[in-house]
């Protein structure tokens, strides 16, 4: 059986690396070894941090909700519990923008809260 050195397959993945690696410093974006480890860190960290994006958007959302939940007299428990009962179904990042750009609807959705948790 004859022995397959797979030239063309290496030469696409080390040109792929070696793209990716492009606006690195030094030998990170010219020689292959370092090129690569240096793409592979980058991957990883970039796969992670998708990650971790969606966990830090939510604790922002959820600490602006309560800072303005608490210039309503709630906290953030307590409106959300509201929101639920009063049949409200409002994401935390729609209520987020609400409470930084419309301050009188979020107060209007406050209220609603309020009331569905005083008829409980």
């Amino acid at each position: 059986m004859p022995r397959v050195k797979s030239n063309t397959v290496r030469l696409k993945r080390k040109k792929q690396v070696m793209e990716a690696a492009r606006g690195y410093r030094g030998a990170r974006s010219k020689l292959w070894r370092p090129a690569k480890e240096a793409v592979e860190r980058a991957w990883r960290y970039a796969y992670r941090d998708r990650k971790n994006k969606k966990r830090e958007f939510r604790r922002l959302w959820i600490v602006r909700i309560n800072a303005a939940a608490h210039l309503n007299d709630l906290t953030y428990s307590t409106l959300m519990n509201g929101l639920k009962l009063a049949g409200i179904e409002i994401d935390r990042k729609v209520l987020s923008d609400l409470a930084i750009h419309d301050a009188a609807a979020f107060s209007m959705l406050a209220d609603k809260a309020r009331t569905a948790l005083q008829a409980k």
